[in-house]
């Protein structure tokens, strides 16, 4: 999942590009803040996938560090718009009252993907939470990596995988959207 990073000198088409799928990236952000969860499942393609590998602990020069099969989510466009729809009702006891969610996203970086007009994007995110009246909040460090894809409707999300840094998660639940 790792690339190698290049020392040579943007273009002012990189920059604009950036800088378009960076505004990208923090309106929808301001999508999931704003709880506009429908709008938001918008932003997927109709063939979009939604994944949360589980993250392991393995000794140092293992194949790897994420489960290649187990998923905390491994939702399509339709399932995730279930998701939203069950939020959109009377039971949806996890967010009653609603959590306050911040994302801090940081490190963008874009670079072409195989085919034209799509994206790999790979950047963290850092996800603040809070509940009611408590004091308490709780804090979820993750690596986003995108396909972004751009249609005649403006940017969408082809694939995501998000990456927890954490192998055992300290949060109450998993009802907001990493």
């Amino acid at each position: 999942m790792t690339e190698a990073v290049t020392r040579s000198s943007p273009t002012v088409d990189d920059l604009l590009l950036h800088h378009e799928i960076s505004q990208f990236l923090y309106d929808e952000a301001a999508l999931l803040v704003e709880r506009r969860y429908d709008d938001w499942v918008e932003l997927f393609t109709d063939d979009a996938l939604y994944e949360v590998p589980i993250r392991v602990t393995r000794e140092r020069g293992a194949a790897w560090e994420v489960s290649p099969t187990g998923r905390l989510f491994d939702d399509t466009k339709q399932t995730l718009a279930v998701r939203v729809a069950r939020l959109n009702t009377e039971y949806a006891w996890a967010e009653d009252p609603p959590s306050r969610v911040r994302y801090y996203l940081s490190n963008i970086r874009v670079r072409p993907a195989d085919q034209q007009d799509e994206y790999h994007v790979h950047y963290n995110v850092l996800i603040y939470r809070s509940r009611g009246e408590l004091p308490e909040y709780e804090l979820l460090s993750t690596q986003r990596t995108d396909l972004l894809r751009r249609t005649e409707s403006g940017w969408r999300i082809a694939r995501r995988t998000i990456i927890v840094d954490q192998s055992v998660l300290s949060v109450r639940n998993l009802s907001y959207f990493l």
